[in-house]
């Protein structure tokens, strides 16, 4: 496995590449999550890149960029033992210049639910992911379906810049107790993990009733607000079509249920793709 830290090195490297490539993006802090979208990118392609770059951009003021959980030599390993071909470990000084050319996120997608509550934020991911898709020219590349706005963003940069990139959203990877696998979760304590576990709990709720027939979205907000009685806060909890519009009725193949929520001091995100 090859591990590359300057943007020279990169794009030697890609140039020595002619079977398709495949590009697994990640801010580090590595756990299976992460190791299911690397062997989704191992079974479609000859070779993949692993980006481990925590990205100072997509963090407002207030949030952790500083205590942001990293461990490079965990994480070095955990892709050595995955298999990839190599990993792209840029400094923030190689990947950023001053007074740069930024992208701004579609007002209608970019600045509600996470981005209502966080601004920057997805500037800075499509910032970050442009520049990676830009390095490493990946035929595919891989991300999971738990930050389902950003993979609702991504894939609509990728169209409106006419990228010659397939985005493959992966399924959502969840621990023994159901909570859906995030670097964050170091962030809470024992018996907050415990209270956190009525974010999933409510959205297998959700998809019970959905399986009977149950569509509209005045019942299905009632199992909602009943289930995430154990957070301490709810930043949004809704039901949306892939374009993010509200809806009133499911629509199999072409909706979604997306909860962000405060558990103690950590924020949570989780969904149902339905």
């Amino acid at each position: 496995m090859k591990v590359i830290s300057t943007i020279e090195e990169m794009r030697a490297y890609r140039r020595s590449l002619s079977q398709s490539v495949g590009l697994v993006p990640t801010m580090g802090a590595l756990h299976a999550g992460h190791i299911s979208l690397m062997r989704a990118s191992l079974a479609q392609n000859a070779h993949t890149i692993v980006s481990i770059f925590v990205n100072p951009t997509q963090f407002g003021a207030n949030e952790d960029f500083d205590s942001y959980p990293r461990d490079m030599q965990k994480d070095l390993a955990l892709c050595e033992q995955s298999g990839v071909s190599a990993v792209f470990a840029p400094s923030v000084e190689e990947m950023y210049s001053e007074d740069e050319i930024t992208l701004n996120p579609p007002k209608a997608m970019g600045y509600i639910l996470e981005g209502f509550d966080r601004p920057s934020h997805f500037a800075g991911v499509l910032q970050v992911v442009l520049k990676l898709f830009n390095l490493t020219q990946p035929h595919h590349a891989y991300f999971g379906q738990k930050d389902a706005q950003q993979v609702l963003l991504i894939q609509k940069m990728v169209r409106d810049l006419f990228l010659p990139i397939v985005i493959v959203p992966c399924p959502i990877q969840r621990d023994s107790d159901n909570l859906a696998l995030s670097s964050r979760n170091v962030y809470l304590s024992e018996q907050e993990r415990k209270r956190a576990l009525c974010i999933p709990s409510t959205l297998m709720a959700i998809q019970n009733e959905i399986d009977k027939g149950h569509y509209e979205v005045a019942f299905l907000e009632s199992i909602v607000q009943s289930g995430l009685s154990d957070v301490d806060r709810i930043f949004y909890a809704g039901f949306f079509s892939h374009s993010l519009k509200p809806i009133k009725k499911i629509v199999k193949g072409e909706s979604i249920v997306l909860i962000a929520a405060r558990v103690g001091q950590t924020r949570l995100l989780d969904n149902l793709w339905i």
